[in-house]
């Protein structure tokens, strides 16, 4: 009887607890996955507030032109890039970071999928799309290789961004 009672407790206690974090869920709070973008650095780096941390989040399967602020000097498209990603993540938009195999590259950068939360758009993916970033695949994080090849495939023939500015 006395394990029966117990068990009760048990199931009583964890009901409760799921209530509560669900009361939370209405006071504001956001899930785990969902961060809100403070800032972004280049085409395809972002600063976010996530879970009450600051994180920079390098976009995972993509590579932008880089700005170089240490040299002053800018690869082609640099700041277009930046700029169009800008417009698409502007401060305090919500986004959904999906993880991958590798959660951090070799500067301590989170590295994520980043979808728009109001409309879901893969933001990686947009930005291959409208030709400001080349697919960039490091196994094991390839979920997405495929849609970013096409889109970048589709742009190359539309001779967008850096496919038709840039050389090489």
């Amino acid at each position: 009887m006395m394990r029966a009672r117990f068990g009760a407790a048990i199931v009583v206690a964890a009901a409760a607890a799921a209530m509560s974090a669900c009361a939370d869920d209405d006071s504001g709070s956001l899930p785990p996955d969902v961060a809100i973008v403070e800032r972004v650095i280049d085409g395809d780096t972002i600063d976010v507030e996530i879970g009450g941390r600051d994180e920079r989040v390098r976009m995972i399967g993509i590579d932008t032109p880089e700005l170089h602020p240490d040299t002053g000097t800018a690869e082609c498209m640099a700041a277009e890039a930046r700029d169009f990603t800008a417009a698409h993540l502007p401060p305090g938009t919500e986004v959904r970071l999906e993880r991958d195999v590798v959660g951090r590259d070799d500067y301590g950068r989170l590295l994520a999928y980043v979808f728009r939360r109001g409309d879901d758009v893969l933001v990686n993916e947009l930005i291959v799309a409208d030709g400001y970033a080349r697919p960039l695949t490091i196994a094991p994080n390839d979920t997405y290789r495929r849609r970013f090849v096409a889109a970048a495939s589709t742009a190359d023939a539309a001779g967008l961004g850096v496919w038709s500015t840039c050389a090489g």
